[in-house]
């Protein structure tokens, strides 16, 4: 058994992915109405793939239009209007296509808010708000041209480098899951496996934390960036306390909202939660 106060982590080679084909946010709100009108049951992703197309098909039969599978203006009025960011003001309360879009995209920023379902309630509020406040432009909760034109600007990136905190095989990725955002990686590891620090820095956070985290380590590693370790079955360091890369800070376990054993490992920039492989 490793030592608690280090953890051998191999050098791990990423092998070089595929590139993916790049998100929509308008796509996105697409695959969140034809969800919603039980056409499209893939995971929104803002992708315009072949399951969207053969929903978007499916609804055009359905609505008598012309059938060519490709979205366009009568299509999008039929679905209940545009879902273009910046047409107008989006506030708590409302609803519509382009909430979805607005959802989507403040997900892809790293600020998810839940379910992608065109719907503006409390945690869509919350979410924007905090990368308005991230953007540095006026944090008023309402989502016009401004805020817009922010969400247009490229996604954060890690911006330090970091190691795995566990030699193990991912399961689930950063990104679009379902109808929701997984906003970290999953590793699979059986429960008591050591975890280890993704590099240097002094815990802010350690214990259990609502929200589904279990027990939860959070380490500050300098310059905005700080790295989360949770559904922990034991925590092994205290808040304050100064750690270098590979220190086992816990173990692998199933706390809180956890189907199974495995690390949730979340890296943030700034607060914006970014793609740990990255980080790598």
């Amino acid at each position: 058994m490793p030592s608690r106060a280090s953890i051998a982590l191999p050098f791990l080679v990423l092998a070089a992915a595929t590139p993916a084909a790049a998100a929509d946010a308008r796509v996105a709100a697409l695959q969140v109405a034809l969800q919603a009108r039980g056409l499209y049951a893939g995971t929104i992703d803002g992708v315009a793939g072949p399951q969207t197309t053969r929903a978007v098909l499916a609804y055009q039969r359905r609505a008598g239009l012309a059938r060519d599978g490709i979205a366009g203006p009568q299509t999008f009025a039929a679905l209940g209007g545009h879902a273009k960011l910046g047409a107008r003001v989006l506030a708590a309360g409302m609803h519509g296509l382009d909430v979805a879009s607005l959802q989507f995209a403040l997900a892809s920023h790293g600020f998810p808010s839940g379910t992608f379902d065109g719907v503006f309630g409390p945690r869509t509020d919350g979410a924007l708000r905090r990368f308005q406040r991230w953007a540095g432009v006026a944090a008023d909760g309402r989502a016009g041209r401004v805020t817009a034109s922010a969400l247009a600007a490229a996604a954060p990136r890690c911006g330090r480098r970091l190691v795995r905190p566990l030699a193990a095989a991912i399961g689930d990725r950063f990104g679009p899951r379902g109808a929701r955002f997984h906003a970290g990686v999953d590793f699979v590891a059986s429960s008591g496996v050591g975890v280890a620090a993704a590099g240097p820095g002094y815990v802010s956070w350690a214990g259990w934390r609502a929200g589904g985290w279990g027990l939860l380590v959070v380490i500050a590693h300098g310059g905005g960036v700080r790295s989360m370790y949770a559904h922990l079955s034991r925590v092994e360091v205290r808040v304050g306390e100064r750690v270098g890369a590979g220190f086992e800070i816990g173990r692998v376990g199933s706390t809180g909202a956890a189907t199974g054993p495995h690390l949730h490992f979340e890296v943030r920039a700034r607060g914006a939660a970014v793609d740990p492989a990255g980080c790598f």
